[in-house]
């Protein structure tokens, strides 16, 4: 037999024979040496996860969809010394149900104007001392309603409500329109001003916050979302222009700091408070 004639196969070390359990024995292909080196494995390419579904909203018949929303002034320079000062409550319909302004216990180091919309003269003429505005929000909460917002859970933390008590669950746009990516197998996560630029056409601009607006525009979105999870070309079509359009800076980025006040942003934050999220 010429060696063009040859199996290719017996220069390979048998797997098996290496094992003590090959069953072919002289009629094996393969090499039969336990001195030969052993066959090179190519390591397995990893596997990637499927792409999550969507999530699909469907509406409870009978139970009142709220949007929520809440701004925060700073009391001292750290980016996580900030008190609540105003609370915004809005209808499944977009109705703004409760505006309320809060006068901070403690003293207020910048209204952070730029980007809240508030004002020392305001919050002087109507805020309200946190209790009462907390009373009058539990007034106009249904217990069975479900809030809905942008992180949803951190407005609910500032104003210490009870899921399961005050209301009965939540609902994060941001979860709402994260996208999957294939190449980095993780969600991508898009701020609210972006989401609405991309999906309403109200591009923010920069302008400064407001609790009724952004409450306002945060039930607009999930009304949306609900009507485009029933369609899955128009959602992957959304998606889509949420990845490919690059989105604004935002104010933080902007603006490290805002009147001596960190503004959080990890990159160029300067008073060394943690980060919690």
């Amino acid at each position: 037999m010429s060696e063009q004639d040859k199996d290719p196969r017996q220069n390979v070390p048998c797997v098996f024979f290496r094992k003590g359990s090959c069953r072919n024995g002289a009629s094996c292909p393969f090499l039969h040496d336990l001195k030969a080196p052993a066959a090179e494995t190519k390591p397995a390419a990893p596997t990637k996860a499927p792409a999550p579904r969507n999530i699909i909203v469907e509406l409870k018949p009978g139970v009142p969809y709220m949007a929520l929303d809440v701004e925060c002034v700073a009391t001292a320079v750290q980016h996580n010394a900030r008190a609540t000062a105003q609370i915004a409550l809005v209808s499944q319909a977009g109705e703004c149900v409760l505006n309320l302004y809060v006068k901070p216990a403690e003293p207020v180091v910048s209204y952070l104007g730029a980007l809240t919309s508030l004002s020392k003269d305001l919050i002087d003429r109507h805020g309200l001392p946190l209790a009462t505005a907390m009373a009058q929000l539990r007034a106009n909460l249904p217990r069975d309603a479900i809030l809905v917002g942008q992180n949803i859970a951190k407005d609910v933390e500032w104003l210490a409500l009870r899921e399961g008590e005050d209301f009965a669950s939540m609902i994060d746009l941001a979860a709402l329109f994260r996208v999957w990516s294939d190449r980095h197998q993780s969600f991508t996560y898009f701020g609210q001003d972006h989401v609405a630029a991309c999906i309403l056409g109200e591009a923010n601009d920069g302008a400064a916050h407001n609790a009724v607006t952004d409450a306002i525009k945060s039930m607009r979105l999930f009304n949306t979302y609900v009507e485009l999870a029933s369609n899955p070309d128009q959602l992957a079509a959304i998606q889509r222009r949420l990845v490919e359009t690059p989105p604004s800076p935002s104010f933080a980025k902007r603006f490290p700091q805002y009147e001596g006040c960190c503004m959080g942003n990890r990159k160029t934050c300067t008073c060394g408070a943690p980060f919690f999220s």
